[in-house]
């Protein structure tokens, strides 16, 4: 300090006499310690990168999906023997349709006796015909027939054989228009519910491929399918823990801490389908996990249920994971840093 500051200074009594506040020196310091405390969390404070996704309750086996109930032949709706909501047994009836020709089926086995009277009879006419042949192939050897008559009754034996070969295709044909158009009656393929019915009363015509109702068998072994991000799908692989939120289900969710999270159960990333949709997001399969009970009875989650799920990735520090969020970089790979 130069003299001339000294001697300014030295006038100015009351600045001597100013003392800082105990109150702001208590607020600095308190201030200093929250922000010390504030790095430690940050830095010490372990927090579970996730993978966020929404889905449905679904199934991977497609024999355990919705089937639809389809007729087989065109006709009338004569009985529905369900409504909608009903159990069914395997083989129990569920709609009887009528045929529009009811002369149909009959015309149908005269046409069959028809051409089983026709086969009969070509092949009685190969027979002769073998016969023929055995014949004059003898007499050729005996010299008492040409080699032009045998060649004609082996002409003939083939021609025999064609129409015989024709009536059998024809006979087959027909007997499988028979067979569909008795198949009359839909039955339950195996026990299940039927979920909806064709809103169509008696006499309603239906063609051949129509729906008539829907059906979802018992004893589905339930599967989520979550919709991720293609930011976190190459993170995610088989194996990998799932918090699940179903609908309808009270919870409270730390996505950070899965341990405290309340309400959520316990699944395993079963698959990823390896194609992305039109919007660039990846199907994840998540499968039930029986360590912590299981997920809930399917009269609370039953298919096509809503669902949110977070998938646990890796652990790292809480600073780290708001560094990551503001700059909206990727989750950490644990697996790329080990190679």
């Amino acid at each position: 300090m130069n003299p001339v500051e000294k001697r300014y200074l030295a006038h100015i009594e009351t600045l001597k006499a100013l003392q800082v506040p105990r109150a702001d020196k208590a607020i600095t310091i308190l201030m200093l310690l929250l922000l010390a405390v504030s790095v430690a969390l940050l830095q010490f404070t372990p927090w579970v990168q996730t993978a966020y996704g929404d889905g449905v309750v679904s199934t991977v086996n497609p024999a355990q999906r919705t089937q639809a109930i389809s007729a087989l032949v065109p006709g009338q709706i004569e009985t529905w023997h369900v409504r909608e909501g009903d159990r069914v047994k395997q083989g129990e009836p569920i709609v009887t349709l009528r045929d529009t020709d009811e002369d149909l089926i009959g015309r149908l086995q005269a046409q069959i006796s028809s051409i089983e009277m026709q086969q009969a009879a070509n092949e009685t006419a190969l027979r002769t015909a073998e016969n023929d042949l055995v014949r004059r192939q003898s007499l050729f050897e005996q010299g008492l027939a040409s080699k032009r008559d045998v060649e004609q009754v082996q002409i003939r034996i083939e021609g025999l054989k064609a129409e015989a070969a024709a009536t059998s295709a024809e006979l087959n044909q027909v007997r499988v228009s028979l067979a569909r158009q008795s198949i009359q009656t839909k039955v339950a393929p195996s026990d299940g519910t039927i979920m909806r019915l064709m809103s169509a009363g008696n006499s309603t015509f239906v063609k051949s491929g129509d729906m008539l109702a829907s059906f979802i068998p018992d004893g589905v072994e339930r599967s989520v399918a979550l919709i991720v991000s293609g930011l976190d799908a190459p993170l995610v692989y088989p194996g990998r823990q799932v918090r699940l939120q179903f609908d309808g289900w009270p919870m409270f969710q730390f996505s950070g801490w899965p341990a405290a999270s309340v309400g959520t159960f316990l699944g395993e990333v079963e698959f990823v389908e390896p194609i992305a949709d039109a919007t660039g997001r990846f199907r994840v399969w998540v499968r039930e996990d029986l360590s912590e009970g299981g997920w809930p009875d399917e009269q609370y989650v039953r298919l096509g249920s809503r669902v949110r799920g977070w998938i646990l990735l890796e652990e790292v520090s809480l600073g780290y994971e708001l560094w990551r969020q503001l700059n909206g970089f990727p989750p950490v790979n644990n697996t790329f840093s080990e190679v």
